[in-house]
């Protein structure tokens, strides 16, 4: 069932020449491999692109797909190169007086050298002098010890470093767990599999490593020079990410838009999970963006994709990146107040006729239908106003009595059959979703569930809901495909404040177990000169800084990587302990584990 193939413009080819402009060299083969020999990036896997798109893939993300495979060595203005297609972003690099800086280093660290060691073999072994952050996603740092062990300036927004810890500790198995989905990395490479994730092809699966920032970019406006390259930049808070900037090289003419604007419709709310963006305020800023920038700059690049050239047509691309965040923000609002719910704005809204016809605002990563739902979250919440909805079952067991109310489990698949036959595919996967939660073991059920799913999958224009379709056919077929991509590395942990290293214990306490329990600890940090209690009581973990009154009932004193080595299980070791020892142990009896693999489509 394929979406939106009206009249699309497949004669331009604007894109494609922006994609080859500029092009130096290739990395060949462009296999990225760690130290131990084991695979992290392999974009040669891709070359079936460069056929005419299968019945098993819409056009649209076919066509999109060709774009994002181009890899190599790119010069974007004389002074600035981008490597494209070594990882899901791009590396961009703008020559200073003695060295270069880097801007967002991918990733991996695998990634981000073999990126670093390219660009060198055809501008010379310049020495890494500097590196920007765009935004606080782990695409555009993981991989910064690739090119630098630190002692070079750090640009990032104001915030960087607790957006960019937290996403990765807080929710980060969930996050992990669904971005499995999003990015369909166990998919095979082929035309009736992983085709693209829209931003880019995949995510890379290796290194990932993370040097705090040393310069904080605080407000639009600030000016910092590096290496004789001089940045203007424009903050974006709660766009795209909750700490993101874009900035203008004024020296090269060149605008970088970190990933607040790309070749795409980006996501409101991605489907991996994350906080809901502000698609109000992300259309602002780009209107921001265009008054503060607008004439000074002759190419604009991204974090992702193939730059723009030409002063009216950065100003047009702009334009139409920000009526597109507008109109789907209005829009919604306006149908929320008529009274519609988020279901039903979702199969009203449609882009105007002049943003239909331009590629860059597709969905190929956002789509409008999830984006409109996330926008009416936003404002109203997970719940529609209807009292039936208040208090439903959860899924199994709504899933045992609507199988129940319709005669059985091969009632369900017979009706979902006939669906199928009438090309109602959608409503085919409802039926088929529950007479698979009401009983896992229906292997009917279970097989045309997983064609139901391949079908949508191959029909759809945007990669990340093909990727989550065809991974929820490959589970349902094969069991739980293994993650290949850890978020959570040391230096996540060793970036975390103390307060937030609490933060992630209190959220792994088992509230039942814990019920009656009742201890304290005051932990003292002897390198950070810092004491901080927790408290359980309840089944909740209080922390206090610095408390008053009496000692607690075990004292530790330790430093802030003891800390983080106490609670990643290293031990005791070097600790100073003064009175019930037995108290951590009686702590760590009532933490949970997350569960990296837990069942999306089956109970």
């Amino acid at each position: 069932m394929r979406q939106g193939m009206a009249d699309l413009p497949f004669h331009d080819r604007g894109d494609f020449e922006d994609a080859d402009r500029g092009f130096l060299a290739k990395l060949s083969p462009a296999v990225i491999k760690t130290v131990d020999g084991r695979v992290v990036w392999d974009n040669d896997s891709y070359d079936f692109l460069q056929e005419d798109c299968p019945g098993t893939a819409h056009p649209s993300l076919w066509r999109h797909g060709r774009l994002c495979a181009k890899q190599g060595l790119y010069e974007v203005t004389e002074g600035v190169y981008q490597v494209r297609g070594l990882d899901l972003s791009n590396m961009t690099l703008a020559e200073g007086d003695h060295g270069v800086v880097v801007i967002d280093p991918l990733i991996s660290t695998e990634c981000a050298a073999a990126a670093l060691k390219l660009y060198r073999a055809h501008r010379g072994d310049r020495p890494v002098t500097g590196v920007v952050y765009t935004h606080a996603h782990a695409d555009h740092y993981g991989g910064v010890r690739g090119v630098t062990s630190g002692g070079v300036p750090i640009l990032a927004p104001a915030g960087f470093m607790r957006h960019a810890v937290t996403e990765n500790v807080y929710a980060g198995p969930a996050m992990t767990r669904r971005a499995a989905y999003m990015y369909g990395p166990a998919l095979p490479r082929s035309p009736d599999g992983q085709i693209g994730a829209g931003q880019g092809l995949t995510a890379s699966t290796g290194t990932m490593s993370l040097i705090p920032p040393t310069v904080e970019i605080a407000r639009t406006g600030q000016e910092e020079t590096i290496d004789g390259v001089r940045m203007i930049f424009q903050l974006t808070p709660g766009a795209e990410a909750p700490a993101e900037m874009n900035f203008l090289l004024p020296g090269r003419r060149a605008l970088c838009l970190a990933e607040n604007a790309t070749h795409n419709q980006h996501n409101v709310l991605p489907l991996r999970g994350a906080a809901t963006r502000d698609a109000r305020a992300w259309a602002r800023y780009l209107g921001e963006a265009l008054s503060m920038f607008a004439g000074l700059a002759d190419v604009a690049f991204a974090s992702h994709h193939w730059p723009t050239w030409g002063a009216e047509r950065i100003e047009r691309f702009l334009s139409q990146q920000r009526d597109m965040y507008a109109y789907l923000h209005d829009q919604t609002l306006r149908l929320l107040n008529k009274g519609l719910t988020a279901a039903e704005i979702a199969e009203t809204v449609r882009m105007p006729p002049e943003l239909e016809q331009v590629w860059h605002t597709h969905g190929y990563s956002g789509s409008v239908s999830h984006n409109v739902k996330a926008i009416y979250q936003r404002y109203l919440g997970w719940f529609d106003g209807n009292p039936a909805h208040l208090w439903e079952h959860p899924p199994r067991e709504s899933a045992i009595r609507y199988v129940e109310c319709m005669g059985g489990g091969a009632a369900v698949v017979a009706y979902a059959r006939r669906y199928i036959d009438e090309n109602d595919l959608r409503f085919a996967a409802q039926l088929l979703n529950h007479a698979v939660f009401a009983d896992e073991g229906n292997k009917e059920a279970r097989d045309l569930l997983a064609e139901v799913y391949t079908r949508l999958g191959h029909g759809a224009e945007n990669a990340t809901w093909r990727n989550f379709y065809l991974m929820g056919a490959l589970e349902l077929s094969d069991g739980i495909a293994p993650a290949l991509m850890e978020t959570a590395s040391a230096d996540f942990f060793h970036a975390l404040t103390v307060e937030q290293i609490f933060d992630s214990i209190a959220i792994r306490v088992d509230g039942p177990r814990a019920w009656h329990e009742r201890l304290n600890i005051d932990w003292h940090l002897i390198d950070l000169g810092e004491r901080h209690r927790t408290t359980l009581s309840n089944g909740v973990l209080i922390q206090q800084f610095d408390p008053p009154g009496e000692s607690a009932e075990l004292t530790l004193r330790l430093t802030k990587a003891q800390l983080v080595g106490l609670l990643s299980g290293k031990g005791v070791e070097g600790i100073e302990r003064e009175g019930d020892t037995t108290v951590l142990q009686r702590l760590v009896a009532v933490l949970d584990r997350p569960v990296p693999d837990f069942a999306i489509v089956t109970a």
